[in-house]
């Protein structure tokens, strides 16, 4: 008897499945996970590997001392997801023109006037309206009473301007309705006798004028060129109710260009260079053109340049290789957004620029994960043995999904890269392994959403959202109403929240419940859609997906509520019947690499023999 160990180490989880064979008999009898330790490919996987046997031995009787050989998958001569970098031309307003858009203001209109602090307003007599600026050292009360005072006496007062988050106590309290914008956290940078727009919008509109360039350029006279540079803020300041835009005394408009630079793709046939700015589906039909690609170079002094040797100085450093005989073997570029601070500003204001998101794919030797595995046997005193590449062994495995037969493709998506094989009727195998998966669509939800961290925008990939309605019941993104019979916590109330199962988490962002969901469904679409029909064409005959009859999903982004939909429905287009794979009839669409590393181990040795 042999019990024989499959490990795959993964971008994001290392799985194991462990099987005795007896008599040339295989028989499963556990299975394991755990988080991937240090990136893929390099000795940090061991306590990572360790941690996955553990896992899977802890319902049986047997240790890892009692495992007569692990199998390691030949983590292929790639390792993705770490050039995931955000790849744009920045333009930086000079603070000239600074906006601000608060959650709660207070009375409705728009008025335009000077900037005056509020204690001196009594004594102001001029014929231009203003704009009281209010700190924090003022009580509600005061300034309502401050400025109904200074209307009663006939002074223009067009809108006014508050630190404190005070504007509907204020409005309430005037004898007539002027915009109120509160929240202004830096108000001490707001100038005094400056032209000012404030703007508030009814209930359920948004602003008009100042989310308008040429609103903003009619309201403080501003030629064709200063126009150009509003454009952040007017951007930033789209879908708001409420606005303020403030003139500073520097009088004119300069910018400063930070270029993102051009990327050199080599193939074996033909090279493409190909600016950032055309945008991803310019450089990914570049890419397609250039095929297969021996490596890829970013332009010296921009910010993709920097980018790309990045890539080969960190991947040198792991894998221990030297820095020049690091390459680049593919790259995944998506259009996305990026929240920009508008310098200036009085609230940390942000605008939404253009921006390229780039996944590269490293070649190595396999020396990194023949290293591992030296290792490996070193620490635990086991066999360890490669058994094979990652994509074929995936195809193994997945033909243990109940119902599917030769000839067969799959797709595997994980978290760092997207994989494809097909297996023919007379067992020929091609694969593809591709840059880009679950990993990039966490960082586009991150940035496009302006989250704080990655365990954040992990989570709103991973879970259906909700808007807490009342301390009894919550509205799903589906439409559909939950109650719950206790009241829910308080901390959560009016916001928006991941359901992960009974725990609801909130979300700290300004941004409603259906603008998430959309960046979230999008990410989606732009990386893992648009990977799958890459990867199905590389492998396909003839490049034709039309040829291909059925498609397995597996790997970790399979168990996606949203993405083995999104997929199927891609190739529904191409008469394709597609679906999760259920490996070895339980473990669902985890596991194939694992699985498929003992089977084909069985299959070469069946004498059941370790």
């Amino acid at each position: 008897m042999a019990l024989i160990a499959g490990v795959d180490i993964g971008n994001s989880t290392t799985e194991v499945a462990i099987a005795r064979i007896d008599n040339s008999q295989l028989e499963f009898i556990a299975s394991g996970i755990d988080r991937t330790t240090g990136v893929k490919g390099t000795k940090q996987n061991i306590r990572g590997i360790i941690n996955a046997l553990t896992d899977a031995l802890r319902f049986t009787s047997y240790d890892i001392d009692d495992i007569d050989l692990i199998l390691l998958n030949e983590a292929t001569p790639v390792i993705a997801d770490i050039a995931m970098e955000t790849i744009t031309e920045t333009i930086i307003t000079e603070s000239t023109i600074i906006g601000h858009n608060p959650s709660t203001p207070g009375g409705i209109g728009f008025g335009v006037g000077k900037t005056i602090y509020l204690k001196d307003l009594a004594a102001y007599n001029g014929p231009d309206a203003v704009i009281p600026l209010v700190d924090n050292g003022y009580d509600f009360a005061e300034v309502a009473a401050a400025i109904n005072q200074a209307i009663d006496q006939g002074k223009p007062v067009a809108g006014a301007i508050i630190q404190n988050d005070d504007g509907v106590l204020i409005s309430n309290r005037l004898k007539y309705i002027i915009p109120i914008v509160d929240e202004v956290r830096f108000i001490e940078k707001v100038p005094v006798n400056m032209q000012a727009a404030v703007e508030v919008a009814e209930s359920g509109k948004t602003v008009e004028t100042l989310s308008n360039p040429f609103g903003i350029a009619t309201v403080f006279n501003l030629d064709s060129e200063e126009t150009k540079m509003v454009v952040p803020i007017a951007r930033a300041l789209i879908g708001n109710r409420s606005a303020v835009v403030i003139k500073t005394p520097a009088g004119d408009v300069r910018a400063r260009r930070i270029p993102a630079g051009k990327l050199q793709i080599f193939g074996q046939r033909h090279n493409a260079s190909i600016d950032i700015e055309a945008g991803s589906d310019e450089i990914m039909t570049s890419v397609e053109k250039v095929r297969p690609i021996l490596d890829v170079r970013g332009e010296a002094g921009t910010n993709v340049g920097g980018m790309t040797e990045r890539v080969r100085a960190v991947m040198s450093k792991l894998t221990g290789q030297p820095l020049e005989e690091m390459t680049i073997q593919d790259i995944l570029a998506v259009d996305m957004f990026v929240p920009r601070e508008v310098q200036g500003g009085v609230a940390g204001e942000t605008a939404l620029e253009n921006a390229v998101g780039l996944a590269a794919m490293v070649k190595t030797n396999r020396l990194p994960m023949q290293q591992v595995a030296e290792e490996l046997q070193k620490e635990i005193g086991v066999r360890v043995e490669i058994e094979g590449v990652e994509a074929n062994m995936a195809i193994i495995g997945a033909l243990s999904t109940p119902g599917t037969a030769i000839p067969l493709a799959i797709v595997d998506m994980g978290g760092g890269s997207t994989d494809a094989a097909i297996i023919s009727v007379s067992g020929e195998t091609y694969s593809t392994h591709l840059a880009g998966a679950g990993d990039m669509t966490t960082m586009l939800i991150k940035s496009e959403l302006d989250l704080d961290n990655m365990d954040i925008a992990e989570d709103v990939k991973r879970h259906p959202l909700a808007r807490v309605e009342s301390m009894f019941h919550i509205r799903m993104e589906d439409g559909s109403v939950r109650f719950y019979n206790d009241p829910l916590p308080a901390h959560v109330y009016s916001r928006v929240v991941v359901l992960k199962g009974e725990t609801l988490e909130p979300i700290i962002s300004h941004h409603s419940m259906e603008r998430i969901r959309t960046v979230r469904r999008e990410a989606k679409r732009r990386v893992f859609v648009r990977n799958v029909l890459r990867a199905l064409r590389q492998v396909a005959p003839d490049g034709n997906i039309r040829l291909l009859d059925f498609v397995v999903m597996v790997g970790g982004s399979a168990l996606d509520f949203e993405i083995p939909e999104m997929v199927t429905e891609a190739l529904a287009e191409y008469k394709i019947v597609a679906g999760r794979a259920n490996i070895r009839g339980s473990m669902g669409p985890r596991n194939a690499v694992a699985t498929g590393l003992v089977l084909s181990y069985f299959g070469h040795n069946n004498r059941g023999k370790a």
